[in-house]
Parts: C-alpha cells; sequence; structure tokens
C-alpha cells in the first residue's frame, strides 16, 4: 500500500496556524510573483526554494508579504530578527554566514581600492558580479551557494529548517536587498561609509570623488548636506545624469581605457527619471 501524505509529510498532520496580525511590520514590496529582483537578492529566494519545501516556503512567503516578520537587524556576520506567529510572543530568528575575519577584510578592502569601477557600480545601486570574484579570492563566499552555508535558528516549536519564519525573514532580506545592495557588505562586517571613507583615503590615483545624492540609500552625510546647500547647481536625487556625471570630470579615471564617468552612465541614466529627450 502507498505510503500516505499523513507519513511522507508528517507535519501536514496540524492544522495550519492562523499568525496574530502585526502593526507596521516589514512586509515586502512585492506583493506576487518573484520575491526578488535582481541576481543577488534571488540567490536567498534560490537557496530556499531549492530546500525542497514547497509548502513550507509558501507560508514563508505569505508571512514576508503580509508583514509578519515586525523586526530585522543587520550586523556582521548575523541577521537576527523577530516573527509574529500564532503565539503572543514573537519567535526569535538568527541567520548567520561564515564571519569575515579582518585580515579577509584587509585584502578585500586593497582590492576595491584598486577596483574604482566596481565601487563605482556599488555607489550606483549594483553588485557586480566580479564583487563575488574579490570575496572569492579572500577565502571567504559573499552569497551562500545552498542552505547548509547558513547556521540559522528560530524559538519556535518547528523542529525542522528551514521554518516558515526563517523563510519570512529571508525572503524579506532579499527584499530589501533589492533597494539596498549594501546590506549585503553590511551582512560581511563593512558599512556603506566605511567602504568610502576606505576610498577617501586611497592613493589619489585610485581614489573615488562620487556625489552622494543620486544613489545613496538613508541620511546623507554632513559634508553632502552642506555641499549640497552650497552649489546651487547641485542635482536633486534622481536628477540629470549629464549633471551628475560633471563632478567627476575633473578626475579623468579611467578603468582599463575607459572613464569612470562613462562606465556608470548607464547606471545614472537608470536611476534618473523619465525625461523627454
Amino acid at each position: 500500500m502507498a505510503p500516505s501524505r499523513y507519513w511522507s509529510d508528517h507535519w501536514r498532520r496540524f492544522p495550519e496556524s492562523v499568525p496574530l496580525p502585526v502593526e507596521d511590520g516589514l512586509a515586502t514590496t512585492k506583493q506576487r510573483g518573484a520575491m526578488a529582483e535582481h541576481w543577488w537578492s534571488r540567490r536567498f529566494a534560490d537557496v530556499l526554494d531549492s530546500y525542497g519545501l514547497g509548502a513550507r516556503m509558501r507560508r514563508g512567503r505569505h508571512y514576508a508579504r503580509q508583514g509578519q516578520v515586525m523586526t530585522l537587524q543587520v550586523d556582521a556576520g548575523l541577521i537576527a530578527a523577530q516573527v509574529q506567529g500564532s503565539q503572543p510572543i514573537p519567535y526569535l530568528v538568527s541567520v548567520r554566514l561564515s564571519e569575515v575575519s579582518d585580515a579577509q577584510w584587509a585584502a578585500i578592502e586593497e582590492e576595491l581600492s584598486s577596483r574604482a569601477g566596481l565601487v563605482a557600480a556599488l555607489l550606483a545601486g549594483e553588485v557586480p558580479d566580479e564583487l563575488l570574484d574579490v570575496f572569492a579570492s579572500a577565502g571567504v563566499p559573499l552569497l551562500p551557494d545552498r542552505w547548509n552555508d547558513l547556521r540559522a535558528s528560530c524559538t519556535c516549536p518547528d523542529a525542522a529548517s528551514p521554518c516558515k519564519h526563517l523563510a519570512a525573514v529571508l525572503y524579506v532580506f532579499a527584499d530589501q536587498l533589492d533597494r539596498d545592495p549594501w546590506l549585503l557588505l553590511q551582512w560581511r562586517g563593512r558599512s556603506r561609509n566605511e567602504i568610502v571613507d576606505l576610498l577617501r583615503t586611497a592613493e589619489p590615483s585610485t581614489a573615488i570623488v562620487a556625489p552622494w545624492w543620486p544613489f545613496a540609500p538613508g541620511e546623507l552625510p554632513d559634508e553632502a548636506l552642506t555641499a549640497a546647500q552650497e552649489t546651487p547647481d547641485a542635482p536633486p536625487a534622481g536628477g540629470d545624469a549629464a549633471a551628475v556625471l560633471e563632478l567627476l570630470e575633473p578626475t579623468d579615471l579611467e578603468v582599463r581605457g575607459n572613464r569612470v564617468a562613462d562606465l556608470i552612465r548607464p547606471a545614472y541614466d537608470a536611476l534618473a527619471p523619465t525625461q523627454e529627450r
């Protein structure tokens, strides 16, 4: 006699629990279709989908979309979150990836300081493929390739991993990465400001002078605000690409024979609002 679904998928014995509603939860921006847009964000969704727990992942997507993830904090090597389930006390979720040592970060930073085009792409809101190679050359992964690369835990009573709460957290993280790829480097141990400070202290031949306001998410640094106030012709957020790139003209910085301003122009054009040509 063929095995029943009771035994082949034992957790289906219990009815689906109804989570308690959450006010101001971290609902994903994508309410239908794929949970992630860019390749670096899709990696997390692919890792979950490859685990083969279709119904469990469906519940995780539902939790992520309706805002059951209450908080999500990203630190070096750690994603910590609270997820509201069916019980009054939220579940605590942690997701860890191998931490990057100081020596490994020194090698990564040296490589970044010599690749102006790569960092310019990061500043424009992209994660270039070559960043994978930079981290791999230092002996650490930038992204997980499979579920076993992660050390994840949840305080819920579900013994299986990933549970729907873990799935919800990673789906929310992937959604946030679509909007702010610097969260990925923050998870690996360096903030956006730390990377930019590194470039400011690099050799003049490799340092990048990049404007903040067209693309940097979050609060602008004081010096950027001061510069914007003192420069009447400074471009607004998402403004004209040509006006923004004029700020890079004096550097005459080149990468493999191509001017950096020309290399990142497509990124500015994509971020700028539609204008009449």
